[in-house]
């Protein structure tokens, strides 16, 4: 069973959910490591996919739009994951993506949109 590894795009980015996670073994890399910062949406799920990591966006409307042109086109990408900045913490957000980590694995989440809020 193979573990989700996480990108996490721009409007994501927070040191501590970074820290967080990684902390309690997440593996995580972010869009300013990975030097990617500035890129659109499309070249950062690009990205997240040729390195089989799910993607971590607040970004809902155009991942959901992104996902659904994966799925027309035939195209596979390794998972997005869409959380809500102004619903949950950053504690919040933590205990709820190692939740799902803990629940899923890459395999599950291949092609598949998973909201924060629902763990």
């Amino acid at each position: 069973m193979t573990t989700i590894k996480l990108f996490i795009d721009e409007d994501a980015m927070s040191h501590a959910l970074v820290q967080g996670l990684r902390a309690r073994g997440a593996d995580v890399t972010t869009v300013l490591q990975e030097h990617r910062t500035g890129l659109t949406d499309p070249e950062q799920l690009a990205f997240a996919t040729a390195e089989n990591r799910a993607i971590y966006t607040f970004n809902v409307a155009d991942f959901v739009r992104l996902h659904t042109a994966y799925l027309a086109e035939s195209k596979s990408h390794a998972g997005i994951i869409l959380a809500d900045r102004t619903r949950h913490s950053v504690g919040e957000q933590i205990r709820r993506a190692l939740h799902l980590l803990a629940s899923k694995n890459a395999d599950d989440m291949r092609n598949a949109i998973e909201f924060l809020s629902n763990w």
